[in-house]
């Protein structure tokens, strides 16, 4: 990567990073990626080659971690591919075109939704104020319009949205997509959609702690074990009183895994089987139906041993001398 050389000796020159950066991407960039980016930053301003290698041993990063770091740069717009190597983006510019694309096509709609626009402007600036300190991204603006128009979301539930990432200290733009994402799938609009989302929530939560009690889990449950359960509960829309049928379906094995359980679940989901009473009596015909191969199986067996047992008689007998033939 060919960059100009700057004229200031390194002693009285200075990196400078965008507030648009520092304000927007601060918290969800990953450490190491963060140490890439402000080094090839740095580098900037230097007509010099780089290469993975050197980079690699002035940061202090393995091989693997710059090339997912540069990946992840590119990604996100901050570093651009070339021919010769990578660029720094212009993150200011980057914004002013965006934010001018974004309004050249949507201004037309805009007009058209003026009273919902004034609503959403004493959004913005409640939001701005309230968890910014008044210096929210311009970035930040779009994708706050996008998550609204997107998911439904009303004031009361975007206001929710913040309130929410914030009390987790993840008040940065991946996090918040994915709870905005989360709240979209299930069907989140306004307040009332949201308590009950909530309350949903704390009844699975208080389910999978339940399920880790009956199943000796001290530890608690992995993230895999939770997504199975999630499955059973949101896609299935089964509760406890069913998914207790299939626990108890595994005091015979010895360490069943939660695959053993989820497919006995999910063979009952298949079966449409919806109340503990459709899969007690499954069980129960099942049941008879096993014990009665076995007996016709049983059956099968003790003719097969008596025809052998016959027919090596037969043979003993068949080569007998007989008592005349001797005499």
């Amino acid at each position: 990567m060919k960059l100009e050389q700057n004229d200031k000796s390194i002693m009285f020159s200075t990196t400078e990073i965008p507030d648009i950066f520092l304000s927007n991407n601060i918290g969800s960039v990953p450490g190491d990626y963060l140490k890439i980016y402000l080094y090839l930053v740095y580098l900037s301003k230097y007509n010099m080659d780089i290469n993975i290698n050197d980079l690699s041993k002035k940061l202090a990063l393995s091989i693997n971690v710059m090339n997912e770091g540069m990946k992840y740069l590119e990604k996100e717009g901050f570093i651009l591919r070339k021919p010769t190597g990578f660029v720094v983006v212009d993150l200011q510019e980057k914004t002013l075109h965006d934010l001018y694309i974004l309004k050249m096509q949507s201004s037309q709609e805009k007009i058209a939704q003026n009273s919902k626009n004034k609503q959403r402007i004493k959004l913005m600036e409640y939001l701005n104020n309230t968890y910014f300190q008044g210096i929210m991204g311009p970035t930040w603006y779009t994708d706050i319009d996008t998550w609204m128009d997107k998911y439904g979301f009303d004031e009361q539930v975007m206001i929710n949205l913040f309130d929410y990432c914030y009390s987790k200290s993840a008040l940065h733009k991946n996090y918040v997509q994915v709870v905005a994402e989360s709240w979209g799938l299930n069907k989140v609009k306004n307040l009332d959609d949201l308590e009950n989302y909530y309350r949903e929530q704390e009844k699975l939560m208080k389910m999978k702690k339940d399920i880790a009690k009956k199943l000796g889990r001290r530890s608690g449950l992995t993230q895999y074990e939770e997504a199975y359960i999630e499955t059973w509960v949101n896609e299935y829309k089964y509760d406890m009183s069913i998914i207790e049928i299939a626990l108890k379906q595994t005091t015979s094995r010895a360490n069943a895994s939660f695959e053993y359980i989820n497919n006995i679940i999910k063979d009952w989901n298949e079966r449409n089987l919806r109340t503990p009473a459709q899969v007690s009596q499954f069980l129960e015909e099942r049941k008879q139906k096993n014990k009665k191969t076995k007996e016709i199986n049983k059956q099968v067996k003790k003719e097969n041993f008596e025809q052998r047992e016959y027919s090596n008689l037969s043979f003993l007998y068949a080569n007998k001398p007989s008592e005349t033939s001797n005499a």
